[in-house]
């Protein structure tokens, strides 16, 4: 019998929490029964991978203003929650875990704590581990940022047995985006980055072409509108090709608006969603995205020319970090959102470092890893158990 694994995921804005848990959870599954319990959207037209237990909760998501929102609408954020409970007590019940594998919490998700607290203390209480899975870079531009760390750092140490931080510790440590008045004493490891897709060969012979994304799409529409009125104005110069892959959360009437700015426009092709964007951007000579965790990892493992427009706002600077990590590697361009103008963008695309470079010096084998973390978590458990109960005797 494979031990009993829960993979909590939350998403809320963009589908790279989403993407990363989903390549976890297919390896996880070669060693553990997995119990996938999905707490937002999943992306339209996903074929999700068997050998998963998957438990899709009433969809919950934050609006601007960081408030939960119901995603449902036949049902309030009152009722969402009480549903998602229920069924959470209700998976406790039918299938005890060995160990709990939390995504983000509690570097994140305060506002999900209504039912991760009471999942983590059921779980607790019939023996099982939690661990914590994080991507490379936290968020670290809150206004109370020495606040919440402090308290991360307390919740980790009293209901948390390890930590994966799911990076190369040569890119990023946890420490440089978390920074407690006292650190965690809990287990630190790095598994190396997750990727997301099969590493599959490269094509042989790029096509000469500017494949523009921004992950789920949710907030992409003024990089895609940019986009295109840089192609208008470049394509009769360049005879460059554009193909813009709107996302799954793009929203629709924004999708409307780009699919009438673009009728008619040679050279231009418009995707509503992809299953693979790493495999366009291997045969890709260009890409222009934003720069989150999943979309920087096809960026290297493609090694097509890239740039990134990262996404930012007052709290949200862990594209930013990410993407000058990679521009000052000598990787990636940059191009700041508050620059972004179709002008700004072409000449920003002319400086990208040509062909890019593959990720081949970084650590890549994160799911694997992981898998491997969790085992010996659980075999070193149950060692020191036998060693407790043989003093007891």
């Amino acid at each position: 019998m494979k031990p009993v694994l829960y993979l909590y995921c939350q998403h809320s804005v963009g589908m790279g929490h989403f993407v990363r848990s989903l390549a976890l959870a297919r390896v996880l599954a070669e060693w553990f029964e997995v119990h996938f319990l999905n707490g937002g959207r999943t992306p339209p037209g996903l074929v999700l991978p068997r050998g998963i237990h998957f438990h899709h909760l009433s969809p919950l998501g934050m609006d601007k203003a960081s408030q939960l929102v119901s995603l449902d609408p036949a049902v309030t954020v009152k009722q969402a929650k009480e549903l998602r409970l229920a069924d959470i007590h209700k998976l406790v019940a039918l299938r005890s875990p060995d160990l709990v594998l939390t995504e983000l919490y509690p570097f994140g998700r305060k506002k999900f704590a209504f039912e991760l607290e009471p999942l983590i203390q059921a779980a607790r209480s019939r023996g099982a581990a939690i661990v914590c899975s994080v991507r490379d870079l936290l968020v670290s531009g809150r206004p109370d940022q020495q606040r919440h760390d402090d308290r991360t750092a307390q919740k980790l140490d009293a209901e948390f047995d390890a930590i994966i931080v799911h990076a190369d510790p040569r890119f990023a440590r946890l420490e440089e985006s978390f920074k407690p008045t006292t650190p965690p004493r809990t287990r630190i490891h790095y598994s190396g980055f997750v990727v997301p897709h099969v590493l599959r060969q490269q094509a042989a012979a790029r096509e000469e072409r500017v494949l523009v994304s921004a992950g789920g799409g949710l907030v992409g529409g003024a990089l895609f509108r940019t986009a295109l009125a840089f192609h208008r104005a470049s394509f009769a110069r360049t005879g460059r090709p554009m193909t813009i892959v709107a996302g799954p959360f793009f929203p629709e009437p924004e999708w409307r608006a780009l699919q009438a700015s673009g009728a008619g426009v040679e050279g231009l092709a418009l995707e509503r969603s992809v299953p693979n964007l790493c495999a366009l951007m291997c045969a890709a000579t260009h890409s222009i995205s934003q720069c989150g965790y999943n979309t920087a990892i096809d960026i290297l493992v493609s090694g097509v020319s890239a740039l990134v427009v990262p996404y930012s706002t007052e709290k949200e600077n862990e594209q930013t970090v990410r993407a000058e990590r990679l521009a000052a590697m000598g990787r990636i361009g940059v191009l700041h959102e508050r620059d972004l103008s179709a002008q700004a963008l072409g000449q920003a695309l002319e400086r990208v470092p040509i062909g890019g470079v593959v990720a081949e010096d970084m650590t890549l084998d994160g799911a694997r890893e992981t898998a491997r973390i969790l085992d010996d978590l659980l075999i070193g458990r149950r060692r020191g158990r036998t060693r407790a109960l043989s003093g007891a005797a």
